[in-house]
């Protein structure tokens, strides 16, 4: 039981209240679902290390498989899973005590396995060590509270408040329509202190039912982490209330789309935030770093925006960008620069969906300034006034995303060529996938029509 000496604190507390029962070994595959194994706590004390297949990598939302993703063909070879046990934390909606560990990913030769997400960003993590750099991030969390859907053909809905009337819309900023929510969010709070988890706000978003949790700042994969576990925490409290939190990138037509902001900033070995001057004004680094998420961004949306519904958020006038401009706090570009402090300063990317994967949405983002840095890429003029007043300049769907995905040889180099060639053949087929599916609006205009 030497293991119960090495996890956090709130894990310790959590089984101080509770009899373990059971671990839930976990990975996140390519959506970011946790895939695994539940294993007896008493089985979990023998053994160092579990066994998953490596075709968790190559299979689609669906349920289907990425054509050729394996170089010798499709073995499914058993991957080796070993524990990080500083990311133990409880389950607290499960019945018996249980514990979920992350693992990571090794084949049987000791390798890191290159498609892991967890793995893709540690790579991107090791490029910055080498110059002495250490990222610090910050992600935004938005999703939306909707009615039980059991039906696919049906619209999804708002869910039910406490006033028995559907959460409304365009009420941004309502502590009233937090309040209509208020079982649901004190499950949420009562979850994330169980699982020692540090929630910086919750807030009312501009959608109909859509809440936006903020997080600490700090290291990538720790926040990568929490955004992983917190998607399943949100979940088990909605169904506790009968309603579902989702994660879609625009889960109901006519309101906005939901994101996951990431704030960058990047510290030297000295912990000096390598955006400022000595005198407090912004630096040569600071300015690359943007540059690279301009000039390199359109190559990685495909990481940011995983699905064909992903797509549906970058809609002039609608809360989400739809370029690559620049601007001090400016909520209509999608590089932001937030009014902070100079030892805060930060560069806010607006672009993700949150159905991304929070470890490969915050490799590419970081992977982009990386490049930036590495190749003193200049931005373009910042941008003043309203941002939707420009052209569009990111694909506006999965298949262009995919070409330009496949064309950047040097973001190749940064997230790993496996990785890259996987992921393109996932996404190739889930899009393939859907380009089979008729929708109702074809349905409805062109049946007659045409």
């Amino acid at each position: 039981m030497s293991w119960k000496t090495k996890i956090p604190e709130a894990a310790t507390a959590y089984l101080d209240r509770s009899r373990l029962d059971e671990v839930e070994c976990v990975i996140a595959d390519f959506p970011g679902i946790a895939r695994g194994k539940a294993v007896p706590a008493t089985k979990w004390d023998r053994q160092s290390s579990f066994f998953l297949p490596n075709s968790i990598f190559f299979q689609t939302i669906t349920g289907d498989w990425g054509e050729a993703a394996a170089l010798d063909g499709f073995t499914e070879p058993d991957m080796v899973l070993k524990p990080d046990l500083s990311t133990a934390t409880a389950a607290p909606w499960a019945s018996d005590g249980t514990l979920q560990v992350i693992h990571d990913a090794y084949d049987q030769q000791g390798n890191a396995i290159a498609c892991a997400p967890r793995n893709v960003l540690r790579r991107v993590l090791d490029l910055y060590a080498r110059e002495g750099w250490t990222p610090v991030v910050a992600p935004e969390m938005e999703f939306y509270l909707v009615a039980r859907n059991i039906d696919p053909a049906k619209p999804i809905e708002p869910m039910m408040g406490r006033t028995g009337r559907p959460a409304a819309g365009r009420q941004a900023y309502s502590m009233s329509a937090v309040d209509d929510y208020g079982p649901v969010i004190d499950d949420i709070y009562e979850f994330a202190e169980a699982q020692g988890f540090e929630i910086d706000g919750i807030t009312q978003e501009g959608g109909a039912g859509q809440l936006e949790i903020n997080l600490r700042h700090g290291d990538p994969i720790k926040l990568a982490d929490e955004v992983f576990f917190f998607k399943r925490l949100l979940r088990e409290a909605a169904l506790r209330h009968d309603c579902f939190a989702t994660f879609m990138a625009k889960p109901i037509e006519g309101e906005p789309g939901s994101a996951m902001h990431i704030h960058h900033s990047v510290l030297d070995a000295d912990g000096t935030n390598i955006f400022n001057t000595n005198d407090g004004h912004e630096t040569d680094a600071f300015f690359h770093f943007i540059g690279g998420l301009q000039q390199h961004m359109p190559s990685v949306i495909a990481m940011f925006a995983p699905y064909v519904n992903s797509y549906r958020r970058y809609v002039r006038d609608h809360a989400a960008p739809i370029n690559l401009e620049w601007g001090r706090d400016n909520r209509t570009t999608g590089i932001r620069i937030p009014v902070s402090d100079p030892a805060a300063r930060r560069v806010e990317n607006r672009l993700a969906g949150m159905d991304c994967n929070p470890y490969l949405a915050i490799a590419a983002s970081l992977a982009c300034g990386y490049l930036g840095l590495k190749q003193a890429i200049k931005p373009g003029k910042q941008f003043k006034g309203d941002a939707y007043a420009a052209e569009p300049d990111i694909p506006q769907y999965l298949g262009a995303a995919l070409d330009l995905f496949d064309g950047n040889t040097a973001m190749h180099e940064i997230l790993g060529p496996e990785f890259i060639r996987v992921y393109s053949a996932v996404k190739r087929a889930e899009y393939d996938e859907f380009l089979h599916v008729i929708s109702p609006w074809e349905r409805e205009h062109l049946l007659l029509n045409v």
